[in-house]
């Protein structure tokens, strides 16, 4: 059977890589499958996921895919919404309408939906998406916005991020990375690690001050070594070097193009994850490691709202007390934190969405 799934892969976002990568572990295991992803980078999908890939521009070679697809999928993650990019809703609403202009049957898989801004836009989504063949989303969010756009033909199904069904990772391989990179310190003195995930985003300036004196008390109080890990690279190791430029303590920025596996593992050896980006928060729920979120978007939010917690603030008024806090309840219960299972549902439901895949293919 044969699958197209639309996306962002191939841009070095570690979240979306991830997304990917749980998705074809996930169906691949439940069927025998043929996958071509249209990709911004066609190679590297091949090399980092061997799959075929085209060109996400190269409109010839995307409708010959779809024409021979029997299922075109949309995901996962937040494609459809218009608060960071504009013209992006448009092109992946543009696949969407394609595959069904060809016959083709259409999922959107874990998709966070929304916000959608504007009327044209707000149009476009019911008209197109009330036309594919199943949804699932990952959030009750997702939920309201489909409900708030009349969205309400295809089955819709409530399910949960992709990467949540994603094994985890072996701790060997980021304690191997942690030593190399740190030459030992990381390690030898069984330090408390602080892992910290940053991007820039609107607010990011007013942000990165109350971070560093966040991180500077932190390391100060529990002894602790403040690791920077880069999601997209190499803007996030920019952003990092930033806070590590204003701070007081030795923070180390490592500096690699990490593989989803990796950075799992990396994220894995923390004592506590501090994080701007979704999907290492859902690392750290993978890897069973005690996080706090910073909200610059809904979806943050809504997946820190999944599990029964909140955000410690949001990029715009977060304020460097309010993370000292949350992070001395959070390290001070990492014990009890780190036995938990809490994500085992979520899990499951990650599970669901690749079920569902198989059952419409199947149908």
């Amino acid at each position: 059977m044969k699958i197209v799934i639309s996306g962002y892969y191939g841009s070095k976002n570690a979240g979306d890589e991830a997304m990917l990568a749980a998705m074809l572990e996930v169906l691949g295991e439940l069927e025998d499958i043929s996958v071509t992803v249209i990709s911004v980078n066609p190679d590297d999908t091949k090399r980092r996921h061997g799959v075929d890939a085209v060109p996400w521009l190269n409109p010839f070679a995307i409708v010959r895919k779809i024409i021979g697809a029997d299922l075109v999928i949309s995901g996962g993650g937040s494609l459809l919404q218009n608060v960071t990019s504009r013209r992006s809703l448009y092109y992946y609403l543009g696949i969407i309408f394609l595959a069904r202009l060809l016959g083709r049957r259409v999922m959107l898989y874990a998709q966070g939906i929304g916000p959608i801004r504007g009327a044209m836009a707000r149009r476009l989504m019911h008209w197109i998406v009330n036309g594919v063949d199943l949804i699932t989303v990952r959030d009750h969010g997702s939920l309201e916005e489909l409900s708030r756009l009349s969205i309400a033909r295809p089955k819709i199904v409530c399910t949960a991020d992709p990467v949540l069904a994603i094994r985890p990772a072996p701790l060997t391989v980021g304690r191997e990375i942690l030593r190399r990179s740190g030459e030992g310190k990381f390690l030898d003195n069984h330090a408390t690690l602080i892992g910290v995930a940053v991007r820039r985003w609107h607010g990011w300036e007013r942000c990165r001050e109350q971070l560093a004196r966040a991180l500077d008390e932190l390391a100060h109080e529990f002894g602790a070594r403040i690791i920077f890990l880069p999601m997209q690279y190499p803007e996030d190791v920019r952003a990092a070097r930033e806070v590590a430029a204003i701070s007081t303590v030795d923070c180390d920025v490592l500096d690699e193009e990490f593989s989803t596996g990796e950075l799992l593992s990396l994220v894995g050896c923390m004592d506590l994850l501090l994080s701007i980006r979704l999907h290492a928060l859902i690392f750290a729920g993978v890897m069973n490691v005690p996080m706090l979120g910073i909200s610059y978007d809904p979806k943050i939010d809504r997946f820190l709202d999944s599990i029964g917690e909140a955000p410690v603030g949001g990029l715009e008024s977060v304020t460097a007390a309010q993370i000292v806090r949350a992070a001395q309840k959070k390290l001070s219960a990492a014990s009890t934190l780190r036995g938990s299972n809490l994500f085992k549902s979520l899990h499951d439901r990650a599970l669901e969405n690749a079920r569902l895949a198989i059952e419409l293919l199947k149908r």
